[in-house]
């Protein structure tokens, strides 16, 4: 699924080992999200949504539109 996530990511300046301790998950998880080749959970993509402070559509796109 396309997203915004290394670009929010990077606009604050975190790693991807920051990203991943904020959201409690691992490093390798939010590669393989920033990379595209895993989507994220319903509950992971309100998570990171809520951390960023912007609707889940803004991080994540609709591939059915």
């Amino acid at each position: 699924m396309k997203n915004q996530l290394r670009t929010l990511r990077q606009a604050r300046g975190w790693t991807q080992q920051d990203l991943g301790t904020r959201l409690a998950v691992s490093r390798q998880a939010v590669i393989a999200l920033e990379s595209e080749r895993h989507d994220p959970s319903l509950d992971l993509a309100y998570r990171i949504a809520s951390l960023f402070g912007v609707p889940v559509e803004e991080i994540f796109e609709n591939p059915h539109r």
